[in-house]
């Protein structure tokens, strides 16, 4: 049997599978297309995974009956591919709740299939939008993108949105075609990678045996070579053009000290681990003692202190001592506002997941407060009913925490550019600058990736972070309780970095930023442009058909 035979064959397969076996099809497509993503970053996969689920919409759209059935069938097959693929991408949520796992154990089942199977529901609808448009051709593996496209965008912002493993990072590896997320951002690459991964296969398919398949092979390749080509060679003249050199006067140390999520939050551990970051803070990233000499900013991750730390003077205090003349800390830290009146809910007080700037006395500079909080981690949705049955966050913060100013307020900290703070998995979320009171000169992501343990989730995290400081040309500091601490210049290049479960600091210089790339100027401005020319092309393709005479079989 040829190549060309056995693709002819996969996609009859495809298009022809009923019942569980069509199910279990989608969902074995959807979860190994998680090969695309950090840390694995096997994109080839999507060249297989991506044209099972255009021949399974081939097939809704061709079913007999009313669009509603052709709009149930395509949903239940976008539904199985993402369920799939969030089941196997998202897994390592569950270890979240073996920290406590006498109290939250319970709950691992719901989260490994609730939350996917929520999240499918986004692709459910792409595929139902997609079907309800088939076109011939070419256009129906547009119409699938600008769907997809518009789905996800929904995702990472219904219900403070949830943007993670969006399909637009299979293309932000290697680093020069990471550089395409600072041209379209994240949703703009999504746009792309249904054309540049489906294209092959489906449609040197559609004429697999006919006398056509050479053309069909040639157009096929390039639709997707076209924009891989585009984004390489924006990626190589990006990296060509990057500026050399550091921010004046900045030295930088960031703490990595790996403290154990099941310590994390026991009173008897809290002097420990408050002693451990100073006397870490103390050690250069040989393990020599140094004092901090030569050190112009401190970052320590997310929650450093397991305490209220402006309400302990002592702490504050330990702070002032280590800090030589000059010397300011960032740190992750929690904080409240108002008094314990009661054990009524209304009357507790406000607590805030902050990032703060802290001076050589222990004195507060500034700080930031967590504007996209997790549900279910740092508040409960109907926090009130939930709390009364005996529910608790994650966190286990009564009352859960509250959302901070919006727009974000830049944090400035003496020495440094304009802080734009991204606290946890703030990093996900893309348009940071547009997001915040102005352009900020520096990313600052703290964060506590401990609760994941050793899996893909922190691995994962850390790159969309990384994605997020080409998206804005900035520089990002990174400080992980556990997880990934890093220093990343503007191009996504990692100057410095501590893996999982590693414990110590990182010495480094502060990168300068370069001019905003094309995304931080316009944010998803740019993604609805590529979308409606996606649209418009498919319009396009479709009236250029009708006037060939082509029927409306998906492979004609």
């Amino acid at each position: 049997m040829t190549g060309r035979d056995l693709i002819g064959e996969w996609q009859h397969a495809a298009r022809t599978a009923r019942g569980w076996r069509r199910l279990l099809l989608a969902f074995a497509a959807g979860g190994l297309s998680n090969l695309a993503m950090a840390p694995f970053f096997f994109a080839p996969i999507l060249f297989l995974t991506l044209p099972v689920l255009v021949w399974l919409l081939d097939e809704a759209a061709s079913r007999p009956g009313t669009r509603r059935d052709v709009a149930r069938a395509a949903a239940s097959a976008g539904w199985w591919f993402a369920f799939g693929y969030f089941q196997f991408g998202l897994f390592w949520i569950g270890e979240a709740f073996l920290v406590e796992a006498d109290k939250f154990g319970w709950l691992i089942p719901f989260a490994l299939t609730l939350l996917p199977a929520g999240l499918a529901l986004f692709w459910a609808a792409a595929a139902a939008v997609a079907a309800l448009f088939w076109r011939p051709g070419l256009a129906r593996i547009l119409v699938l993108a600008v769907a997809l496209g518009c789905t996800e965008w929904l995702r990472g912002h219904i219900l403070t949105g949830f943007p993670w493993n969006v399909p637009g990072y299979a293309l932000t590896w290697p680093l020069v075609l990471m550089q395409g997320a600072g041209l379209v951002g994240i949703y703009g690459l999504t746009l792309v990678v249904v054309p540049v991964f489906a294209a092959p296969l489906a449609l040197a398919a559609d004429h697999a045996r006919g006398p056509l398949r050479r053309r069909a092979w040639m157009r096929a390749l390039a639709v997707s070579g076209l924009p891989l080509l585009l984004l390489l060679v924006y990626g190589a003249a990006r990296l060509a053009s990057a500026p050399e050199g550091w921010v004046e006067g900045v030295k930088l140390r960031v703490v990595q000290p790996s403290v154990p999520q099941t310590d994390k939050w026991r009173p008897d551990k809290q002097a420990a681990i408050f002693a451990d970051h100073l006397a870490l803070s103390k050690q250069d990233d040989t393990g020599r003692a140094d004092d901090l000499a030569g050190i112009t900013h401190l970052v320590w991750p997310e929650a450093a202190m397991p305490f209220f730390p402006l309400e302990h003077p002592e702490a504050l205090s330990a702070i002032g001592t280590l800090l030589p003349d000059g010397v300011f800390l960032l740190t992750g830290a929690l904080r409240r506002e108002g008094t314990w009146e009661g054990k009524i809910l209304d009357v507790l007080p406000r607590a805030f997941n902050s990032l703060m700037v802290l001076d050589d006395t222990g004195a507060l500079v500034d700080l930031y407060d967590k504007t996209h909080l997790v549900p279910f981690g740092e508040y409960l949705p109907l926090q009130r009913t939930l709390e009364s049955i005996g529910l608790e966050s994650l966190t286990r913060q009564r009352g859960g925490f509250s959302i901070g100013v919006t727009p974000r307020p830049l944090l400035l900290a003496p020495g440094l550019p304009p802080v734009g703070g991204l606290i946890c998995y703030e990093a996900i979320f893309p348009g940071v600058g547009a997001a915040s009171a102005g352009r900020p000169g520096v990313l600052v992501n703290v964060t506590n990736d401990g609760w994941f343990g050793n899996t893909t989730g922190p691995r994962q995290h850390f790159h969309e972070a990384r994605v997020r400081a080409v998206e804005e040309g900035l520089p990002l500091i990174r400080a992980a309780n556990n997880g990934i601490s890093a220093v990343v210049d503007p191009s996504g290049r990692v100057l410095g970095l501590l893996g999982i479960n590693a414990r110590g600091v990182i010495d480094s210089r502060l990168p300068l930023s370069r001019s905003a790339p094309p995304y931080a100027l316009a944010g998803d401005l740019l993604f609805l442009l590529l979308g409606a020319g996606l649209a418009v092309a498919v319009l396009v393709l479709d009236w250029a058909g009708r006037r060939r005479g082509r029927g409306r079989s998906p492979t004609a």
